[in-house]
């Protein structure tokens, strides 16, 4: 029989990249709010250009946070400050706000969930009770064996490269590069297995002029160089699979980045939905991350859906899976529940549904108690889920993550082998 081969390619981008300075900003804010009342609703979209950030959206929440000054600080760390700025400075721009509360036709829903509402209920004591999904809409969650940290390989080595690109630019390392940038990774895979690095590509921002040089093809082959040697090697240095002699490295491929950030491109919240996830990899439901508190399904049961995938891959039940859920707007329980293990199941995906139901419990305030997801922020210093807005919100390994757990490993181990025993 012959073998299976084709190629398979993820992206990521640095948190210079103009979607994901407005998505960072969006977490901020709500990483503020959060962190001062963990009962705010937050639903924080930011939008930003030349020289402007607009933050549009519905707060409802009992304290004040200073929502210009987030604003600013987010974009100062980033680096759009002084001399990296690119026309686009922190201190300089112009930083609009238009919010509102969260409606009371929504808030209403989720407050109380359907199976156990009661219109005579005291709404400020429903929240003991259960609470109803935030929205209608589907998640997925992914995980298979290719990475340590149970990610596809493509959007792992993405991420990484991304990653590594600004942290030499902060440390100075190389120091002519500006925030904006993008990493992209071509896998070969035989009979869906990955067997070698094909393409590499890297797009950075930087300087007119380097070390007083300003000739382009010069300046090209100085950022080619150091970017090989200072960000590729250094990645690819602690991989199982590294790049051959016939990898394509194509860095810069446009021939000059020097207009980049929000100066380049407006930049949108939720516009990076796929480098936030599984890079292709795996389905999408459609819904971004940033600026969402807990209560909107979107981020909270795609988190969920990532920690069911990923405990039973770790478990052994299957080498690739992906968890499908559905949910109605003020109503806890999903509608809908989808299993796919691709044929790699030791158990049948039936089986494995049955698990799922009997250890995994999928509404909304379980996820949201499960996961700390309301003090998350105020546990790590105020910044939670500003971190997570730049190098993917899944698969972390740099920092405490709680639906990277694998607590659920060794009993789903244990219930898969009676169930085994009994064929």
């Amino acid at each position: 029989m012959s073998s299976k081969r084709y190629l398979f390619t993820s992206e990521s981008v640095t948190e210079g990249h103009p979607d994901k300075v407005c998505d960072q900003i969006s977490d901020a804010i709500l990483d503020e709010f959060l962190t001062k009342d963990n009962k705010s609703r937050v639903a924080a979209e930011t939008s930003a250009t030349t020289g402007m950030v607009l933050v549009a959206g519905e707060i409802t929440s009992s304290c004040y946070v200073d929502i210009p000054h987030v604003v600013r600080t987010t974009i100062e760390n980033i680096g759009y400050t002084g001399k990296s700025s690119g026309g686009f400075d922190s201190h300089t721009c112009a930083v609009l706000t238009s919010i509102d509360e969260q409606s009371s036709d929504i808030s209403g829903g989720v407050n109380k969930a359907f199976e156990t509402r009661d219109n005579n209920a005291d709404t400020a004591t429903a929240e003991t009770n259960d609470i109803g999904a935030g929205d209608q809409g589907i998640m997925f969650g992914f995980a298979c064996n290719e990475t340590p940290e149970l990610m596809p390989l493509p959007i792992s080595l993405a991420h990484k490269l991304a990653y590594r690109l600004a942290q030499v630019r902060k440390q100075g390392i190389v120091d002519y590069l500006r925030p904006d940038g993008k990493s992209q990774v071509t896998v070969e895979y035989e009979n869906d297995k990955p067997v070698r690095i094909d393409t590499v590509v890297i797009s950075t921002q930087h300087d007119e002029k380097i070390n007083g040089i300003s000739d382009n093809t010069k300046i090209q082959e100085i950022i080619k160089n150091d970017i090989i040697k200072h960000v590729i090697s250094y990645v690819f240095e602690n991989e199982s699979l590294k790049p051959d002699s016939s990898t394509k490295y194509l860095i810069n491929p446009s021939g000059r980045f020097v207009i980049g950030g929000p100066q380049g491109d407006a930049g949108l919240t939720g516009r990076k939905i796929i480098v936030d996830t599984y890079g292709g990899y795996s389905r999408h439901g459609g819904g971004a991350f940033s600026g969402k508190d807990p209560t909107k399904v979107d981020r909270s049961a795609a988190y969920a859906a990532r920690y069911v995938a990923k405990n039973i891959v770790a478990a052994g039940l299957a080498d690739k899976c992906e968890i499908e859920l559905a949910y109605a707007i003020g109503v806890a329980q999903p509608v809908s529940i989808f299993v796919e293990t691709f044929g790699t199941g030791k158990i049948s995906d039936d089986e494995i549904m049955n698990l799922i139901e009997k250890n995994f419990d999928l509404r909304p305030i379980s996820i949201i108690n499960k996961f700390d997801l309301r003090n998350l922020p105020a546990k790590n210093g105020g910044k939670f889920y500003q971190r997570l807005a730049a190098y993917g919100h899944l698969g972390r390994t740099d920092f405490d993550v709680p639906w990277e757990h694998l607590d659920k490993v060794d009993t789903l181990k244990e219930q898969a082998s009676r169930l085994m025993a009994n064929v």
